[in-house]
């Protein structure tokens, strides 16, 4: 498979988008290492070759910035996993930004609130951040919990997802 790279400059730090030949967003994150990147994939889903060009979804997270929240909704991506990740990856996208849910909600969402832990796992595994919003998605005590790009990154976009949400 053959994929393009990326990176962007964004409030939060350079964001960079791996995608495939088909403009689905196969990683994204929080950094300008491409490496990072692709560390995100599984072995056998990482890309043979790599070439730096230009990528639909960057026009979308740049109208997210922008103020556009809903610009990243309709971004194709490319996630493979078990039958409840893919579910849970599913269910993320529709987490209304400004509406964040606990674990525990989330677990509910995917019709087994008893796996809290299976619900972190889905977003600790989630490749394409951003579009599959798993920053949406936090202890069940409000705290912030864990996020692959910082925990900086993901106050940020929670911030102003809220403030957006409010106005």
């Amino acid at each position: 498979m053959t994929a393009i790279i990326q990176t962007i400059d964004t409030p939060d730090g350079p964001f960079t988008i791996l995608a495939d030949d088909e403009q689905r967003v196969l990683a994204s994150g929080w950094t300008s290492d491409r490496d990072a990147i692709l560390a995100r994939l599984a072995p056998v889903r990482r890309p043979r070759t790599v070439t730096e060009g230009r990528t639909e979804a960057a026009e979308a997270a740049a109208a997210y910035y922008d103020g556009d929240l809903a610009a990243i909704d309709t971004v194709a991506v490319a996630q493979a996993g078990t039958a409840l990740q893919v579910a849970g990856w599913a269910a993320l996208r529709t987490i209304a930004p400004g509406a964040p849910l606990t674990y525990t909600g989330f677990a509910a969402a995917l019709d087994n609130p008893r796996a809290v832990r299976a619900a972190a796992a889905i977003c600790a595994r989630n490749a394409p951040a951003l579009f599959v919003p798993c920053h949406r998605v936090l202890r069940s005590d409000g705290s912030l919990g864990g996020f692959a790009w910082g925990l900086a990154v993901k106050e940020s976009l929670l911030a102003r997802e809220a403030t957006a949400a409010a106005a």
